[in-house]
């Protein structure tokens, strides 16, 4: 059995985390990702979750961080000034391989920007916004659906790889409101779990991984005793600062990821068959692209789309084999110019990359983005 409402993006959002099985959110009102914060302060009573308002976005991330070390399945959810805030202790949870969600619903910036209206300006942000080599896990959902279960998909890869992930929206779709479908009932739902250690307190190392390269990981509170750090560290969790104990931990940190892309990497393709020019547009940019595809079809120009669901990692392998049939890659994006600087590198000039940027406080129009298409005949 399912229900159908009418639903905006954050609150989507904040069912599908309890979908997951959140039972702990900590952060600070922001704009646009404040409904995230006002939902679930309604929602996590009621399944026996805890909702708590911090002093400021620091400290929004630094109580999950503790919560997540108990075993709990945490979020925060943020925007602009407060994502930038948060970065230290991302990093953090990326070095200490900690489990949880972070929302960003993107707004105009820097700074104060604009907070309420649309942009895609943190999208090279989530994935280099700290310091230091790591890699990083970013979805970006093009639709409220959409923004439901790839909430429940961001907790699965956080459990799964031992790692934040982030969750990228924009206003666009964070304050749209859509119908959805959901369950009556999350309990047939299969909640993503982290994997715990088969061994005794005693046999416990909190850093040494199997075979998949992620660590099993005890909760606090359970009587396995691990040491937590920033620093880079030993199995025990201890600081170990020797060129082996550093090359292996950061080695370990990148391949978890790297090596299980086909598992991580999620994309659309719309009309690309055929296609001779391919629009790369992701979140609420995608959806101007499906009309402005359609529209072109009927002008008789060959048009497709890929949209990338997992912004990061990088779909590499899927643009360099898209660039190998098309005549023309257009880069659509709320911004100055960020995604098509990727898009650029790995197309390495076989074919030629154009941008459409749009930064004025609105969003890409259809029409817009069907003159760009024209353009390039």
């Amino acid at each position: 059995m399912s229900k159908v409402s009418l639903m905006q993006g954050n609150q989507a959002v904040a069912e599908g985390a309890i979908a997951a099985g959140v039972t702990f959110f900590g952060g600070y009102p922001i704009t646009p990702s404040t409904e995230v914060a006002e939902s679930l302060a309604k929602m996590l009573p009621a399944v026996g979750g805890k909702f708590i308002q911090m002093e400021d976005e620091i400290a929004g991330i630094g109580v999950i961080i503790g919560a997540a070390l108990t075993g709990k399945k945490v979020m925060t959810a943020t925007s602009g000034p407060g994502f930038s805030l948060k970065q230290e202790l991302i990093g953090y949870t990326c070095i200490a391989e900690i489990p949880m969600v972070i929302v960003n619903v993107q707004r105009v910036g820097p700074s104060t920007g604009q907070p309420t209206s649309p942009a895609q300006g943190d999208v090279m942000q989530a994935r280099w916004g700290t310091h230091g080599d790591h890699p990083m896990i970013a979805l970006t959902p093009g639709s409220v659906p959409e923004c439901f279960d790839l909430t429940i998909k961001a907790y699965e890869l956080s459990e799964k790889y031992r790692t934040p992930v982030i969750l990228l929206l924009d206003e666009v779709i964070g304050h749209m409101r859509e119908k959805i479908e959901l369950p009556d009932s999350y309990d047939e739902i299969v909640k993503p779990q982290r994997k715990l250690p088969k061994v005794s307190p005693e046999e416990y190392k909190a850093y040494k991984a199997d075979d998949d390269l992620v660590p099993a990981m005890a909760p606090f509170g359970t009587g396995y005793r691990w040491h937590v750090t920033g620093l880079v560290h030993d199995e025990y969790g201890f600081p170990d600062g020797s060129p082996a104990a550093t090359k292996q931990c950061l080695d370990r940190l990148h391949a978890k990821i790297n090596d299980n892309l086909e598992d991580i990497i999620l994309y659309e393709t719309y009309r690309m068959d055929d296609a001779e020019i391919a629009v790369v547009a992701y979140g609420g940019t995608a959806r101007t692209a499906y009309d402005a595809v359609d529209a072109a079809r009927v002008r008789g120009i060959k048009a497709g789309m890929f949209r990338p669901i997992t912004l990061w990692p990088f779909p590499e392998k899927q643009i360099k084999e898209m660039a190998g049939k098309v005549k023309h890659i257009l880069v659509a994006e709320m911004n100055c110019g960020q995604y098509v600087r990727e898009v650029e590198r790995v197309v390495a000039g076989k074919v030629p990359v154009t941008l459409h940027a749009k930064y004025n406080n609105e969003a890409i129009t259809p029409n817009e983005l069907l003159a760009a298409i024209e353009n390039l005949k």
